[in-house]
């Protein structure tokens, strides 16, 4: 993630927008939720479709309103905004990788000889995308279930088809308008994001140099001063002196 370290050197204002707490937030109800979760997707979504359906530089170049998978990313990012699933390098990453795998193995169904044979075959090149995103997500743990949708939309969508790689930045784009109107409406009376990057690893508490020595110890020692007699602690007087007075046993 953003290390908190670099999040605290900000100005409160301005980290708390960015999600750093000092302090963990505390559990909001549940009308609280479900309030800022239908503000953020009402705001997030009506953001996108706003600049792509009346900005003429995006209208000029036939760009759809908005990319139907980003329906499904409002789900994650104003609604369960704590999964990892929906957290910035996810949804960024995402949905911009999906995009890419989309259209590369689309251009490479292109190459066939008609497009009646490509249109025969989008089913195919459909389901390859969807495949081979869903792989590279893993890899690069940008996984967002959404953008599945993303690499598919780029083989079957005929008005997506048509952008090309101008798919892209349209993506990109997209991401970013819902990722500014998260970190808004998601900061205002909870926590988001989570993390930027990676998930922090909570620190490992060494032991203390008591417990070293008693680890030091092994069973088979204690075993074999038992039998021969010799005392290591008290402790170990009293566990002989009690196990003296108790009844003999047979195994």
């Amino acid at each position: 993630m953003a290390p908190p370290k670099r999040l605290s050197r900000l100005p409160p204002w301005l980290s708390l927008w960015l999600g750093y707490r000092s302090s963990p937030p505390k559990t909001q109800p549940n009308y609280i939720v479900y309030v800022w979760s239908f503000i953020g997707a009402f705001c997030g979504l009506s953001i996108v479709q706003a600049v792509f359906g009346h900005a003429q530089y995006f209208i000029n170049r036939r760009v759809p309103s908005i990319v139907a998978s980003y329906g499904a990313s409002a789900v994650l990012c104003y609604g369960a905004i704590e999964a990892p699933l929906a957290q910035p390098r996810a949804l960024v990453g995402g949905h911009f990788l999906s995009a890419l795998v989309g259209i590369c193995i689309t251009k490479l169904f292109g190459c066939l000889p008609s497009e009646e044979r490509l249109d025969s075959l989008r089913w195919l090149a459909g389901s390859l995308s969807t495949a081979v995103a869903i792989v590279a997500m893993q890899i690069t743990k940008t996984t967002h279930p959404p953008a599945g949708a993303t690499a598919l939309l780029a083989a079957i969508s005929p008005e997506i088809y048509i952008l090309s790689w101008y798919y892209l930045p349209v993506v990109l784009l997209s991401s970013v308008l819902v990722l500014v109107t998260a970190l808004i409406t998601n900061n205002i009376q909870r926590r988001y994001p989570v993390f930027w990057i990676a998930p922090a690893v909570p620190a490992v508490a060494k032991p203390s140099p008591a417990l070293r020595g008693l680890e030091k110890v092994s069973p088979s020692s204690e075993l074999s001063n038992q039998e021969n007699g010799s005392t290591c602690s008290p402790s170990n007087d009293i566990e002989r002196g009690s196990q003296s007075k108790a009844p003999p046993f047979s195994l």
